[in-house]
C-alpha cells in the first residue's frame, strides 16, 4: 500500500501525479521513493516496464552512464560472454514470470481481451524483444534495486560494481 505522504513525494519526484503505481519496491533508509512497482496495464494500454525508477539523482547519474556508451560496452560483453548472456536472459525469463505473477485475475483476463497475451511473454525488462540488446539502463537498474540477491539483475548488479550508485545521495 502506498500512503498519501509517498504519493506526494513521488508527485514531487516525477513533476507530475502518478499513474498505475502498485507499490514502492525501493526507498531510501529516510523513506524517500527509488523504484516503483506498475501495474503492467495502464488505461487498457500495456506499461512498458514493471520497475520504474522515480529517483531524479539515480536518473541523472544513469543518463551520464548511458551518454558515456556503457550500453555498447556492455552489449559487447553480452556478445562474447556466454555465462553473462545466460544470465541476461534468464533475468527476462524471470521478469516475464515475476510481472505474470503481480497480474490478478481480471488483469489476465483483460490483457487477454485486449489482444495483449503474447506481447507479456515476449517483452522483457524495460519492454524489450531483443533479449541480448540492453534498451535502458534505468530500467535494469530499477530491476536490480527491486528484486536484489541470488539471481538479480546482472546489469544493474554490474552498474553497481563499476559505478557505486548506491552510494549517491539520493534527495528529492
Amino acid at each position: 500500500m502506498i500512503s498519501d505522504h509517498q504519493l506526494q513525494l513521488i508527485e514531487q519526484q516525477l513533476g507530475r501525479k502518478p499513474r498505475g503505481i502498485a507499490e514502492v519496491s525501493h526507498q531510501t533508509a529516510d523513506g524517500i521513493p527509488v523504484v516503483l512497482r506498475m501495474h503492467s496495464l495502464v488505461d487498457d494500454k500495456p506499461f512498458p516496464t514493471l520497475y520504474w525508477l522515480c529517483s531524479k539523482d539515480l536518473y541523472k547519474a544513469i543518463s551520464q552512464i548511458e551518454t558515456g556508451g556503457w550500453v555498447k560496452q556492455i552489449e559487447q560483453q553480452l556478445e562474447h560472454d556466454s555465462e553473462l548472456r545466460q544470465a541476461y536472459q534468464q533475468n527476462h525469463r524471470d521478469y516475464v514470470a515475476l510481472r505474470q505473477g503481480y497480474l490478478s485475475e481480471d488483469e489476465q483476463r483483460r490483457i487477454e481481451e485486449l489482444g495483449f497475451s503474447e506481447l507479456f511473454q515476449r517483452y522483457g525488462i524495460g519492454g524489450i524483444a531483443q533479449w541480448d540488446k540492453v534498451r535502458c539502463l534505468h530500467m535494469q537498474y530499477a530491476h536490480y534495486l527491486a528484486q536484489p540477491g541470488e539471481g538479480c539483475n546482472v546489469i544493474g548488479q554490474r552498474m553497481e560494481q563499476e559505478f557505486e550508485l548506491s552510494k549517491l545521495q539520493l534527495k528529492l
